[in-house]
């Protein structure tokens, strides 16, 4: 995933675009880019580094110009470079280019346009459609002609935003964000209304398959050329709630938000949660499917829904579902999680449901995502932007919309207490003094093990992925049952294990567990409401209903995870290699 920013107007467009790129700067951070119109030509300047390093050294936001473009990359064709950087201008630089997501037929492109005599100076994929954007722009001498022609030649999902040396300003969606910012003193092209919220709240939410042109005025059009028009979208107002506060990372702040937003789970869907439990209840099959923690909310859901409602459902790594494509029936529902509604994994498993006659129910952060229009109904999570890489507030609010779903299904046997899950996260969140200490524990250990049964596995593999994604340490997530039957031997004086322990139905063996590890010599953190002498470090969690457990006991292991990223000296929001919405497959 890429941040795009294009913007023109009545002023200097590059401290704009940098103040933009800025506050996407969670979609990647390899490298960062600005190009701008600047009297007869294309000035552009770009870098390997965060946005503020490169601005630094580079002075991006000095180029001169009303019209300009930007971007923040990570890295999916070549390597971290400077040559890879965007924007990337065309071989005779009359058009500069930024890019999102991958263009499947790029080599193929790159060899007929060498042939015709246009240069190439990166690994990137983005060079074939600066290239080939100029290819037919110098064939045709009229910018929408030119975008038809192109657009009629690539392959992937993809957007893009080009910058003509007359000024013009080009942009394309297909199946990866693109939303126009339509200001008092002009407009903006961004991946996310985050680029320009700061500006204008009003918003175009550009269609798959449109295209647009930005001159003297806004033109639409679908990839065939005919005109096309958009409504202007007031956005809501919390999602310009996207600053740190008195916090030092987005992530620390996001953690605390979470005793507020598991309460406005559903707010922004009025009837969706009903209409969602409802398709569930009449179909032939449900499955539920999502990536990285989305995943792990799945295996909540699918233990919620069978315990509770008596449904089966199966749980599906979306990246997994193309392998058994053929299993996804007619009359079925999918129920598609992801935080962005642009995961394309799971955009890829959700055509493939609407292709196999399915229903698509998603449960989702962005009501105006590429998911949301796949979907027949969507849950809205509610819990404004979430900036740091690794997801904490909205995987409780997918958590939330879980249980609430399931809630109707049952009629009303699970009785979700989110006023007393609440409550008893803002305990927890009060000192964090322990968890501190735990984390100094962390600081030279290079395999950690986090162990649950029943609910809670998927807790422990969440777990686990905070930790491997804040810290980079390896971590694993173990199901109770399956200790004895390999993880055993794993077991010495040297593993760090955390038991997910509260007690519940699974307290005992859990229990016995732990104290088979603890004879190997392994040092144990407690996660529990009840002490235990088998635990060197206890982490106290308040009691409450058994379901309700996975909501409390992951907000010490997201604490954890935070604090041992800072002991480790990682950038806690930031993590190496990740991106926050993986956009390409």
């Amino acid at each position: 995933m890429c941040s795009i920013i294009g913007f023109r107007g009545g002023e200097d467009a590059a401290p704009i675009l940098v103040k933009g790129l800025k506050r996407m700067e969670y979609r990647g951070y390899d490298s960062v880019g600005v190009a701008t119109k600047d009297g007869p030509g294309i000035s552009l300047k770009k870098g390997v580094g965060r946005v503020d390093q490169v601005n630094e050294s580079a002075g991006l936001d000095r180029l001169r110009g009303r019209v300009g473009i930007g971007h923040t990359r990570w890295a999916t064709h070549g390597g971290v470079t400077d040559a890879n950087a965007h924007p990337h201008a065309s071989s005779s630089g009359g058009i500069a280019l930024v890019h999102n997501g991958t263009i499947d037929n790029f080599e193929a492109l790159k060899g007929r346009l060498r042939g015709a005599g246009y240069g190439f100076r990166s690994e990137t994929d983005t060079e074939a459609i600066a290239n080939l954007l100029q290819h037919h722009y110098d064939r045709t001498r009229d910018e929408k002609e030119a975008m038809v022609a192109t657009l009629a030649e690539l392959e992937g999902d993809y957007a893009f935003v080009a910058l003509f040396g007359n000024g013009t300003l080009a942009a394309a969606r297909f199946h990866a964000p693109l939303i126009i910012g339509v200001g008092s003193g002009g407009y903006f092209l961004s991946s996310d209304v985050l680029g320009f919220i700061e500006t204008t709240d009003r918003a175009m939410y550009m269609e798959n398959g449109n295209f647009a042109l930005i001159d003297d005025g806004l033109r639409i059009f679908d990839f065939s050329g005919r005109p096309a028009s958009l409504p202007v979208t007031t956005i809501s107002k919390e999602f310009a709630d996207a600053y740190r506060g008195d916090f030092a990372h987005y992530t620390i702040k996001e953690i605390h938000e979470q005793p507020e937003t598991i309460l406005r789970v559903g707010d922004s869907t009025p009837g969706a949660v009903e209409e969602a439990a409802e398709r569930i209840r009449g179909a032939r099959n449900v499955y539920i499917t999502g990536s990285g923690t989305s995943y792990n909310a799945a295996l909540v859901a699918k233990h919620m829904l069978s315990r509770y409602a008596r449904i089966k459902a199966e749980a599906v790594m979306s990246s997994e579902l193309p392998h058994s494509s053929e299993s996804i029936e007619d009359g079925s529902v999918m129920v598609a999680i992801s935080q962005s509604g642009e995961s394309a994994d799971v955009m890829e498993a959700a055509r493939m449901a609407r292709r196999s006659g399915a229903e698509v129910v998603s449960i989702i952060n962005l009501l105006t995502s590429s998911l949301a229009h796949e979907s027949a109904v969507k849950v809205g999570m509610n819990c404004g932007p979430e900036i740091g890489v690794a997801a904490t507030k909205s995987f409780t609010a997918q958590l939330a919309a879980i249980y609430k779903i399931t809630d109707r299904l049952c009629g009303g046997r699970a009785s979700p207490d989110f006023a007393r899950a609440s409550a008893c996260i803002s305990q927890m969140l009060e000192d964090h003094s322990g968890i501190k200490a735990m984390a100094r524990d962390l600081r030279d250990v290079s395999d950690i093990y986090v162990l649950g049964r029943g609910i809670h596995f998927p807790i422990a593999a969440e777990s686990a992925l905070k930790l491997k994604e804040l810290t980079y340490i390896h971590a694993e997530g173990i199901p109770g049952g399956e200790l004895k039957h390999g993880p055993l031997a794993l077991m010495d004086q040297s593993a760090f294990v955390v038991i997910i322990n509260p007690s519940d139905s699974t307290y005992a063996d859990t229990l016995t567990s732990a104290r088979e590890i603890k004879a190997r010599g392994a040092r144990i953190i407690g996660i529990s409401d009840r002490p235990s002498d088998v635990y060197d470090r206890w982490v106290r969690m308040p009691g409450i209903e058994e379901h309700m457990y996975p909501i409390l006991e992951v907000i010490p292991m997201q604490l954890l995870a935070y604090y041992a990223a800072l002991e480790k000296k990682t950038d806690p929001d930031y993590p190496r290699n990740l991106a926050k919405s993986v956009t390409v497959r």
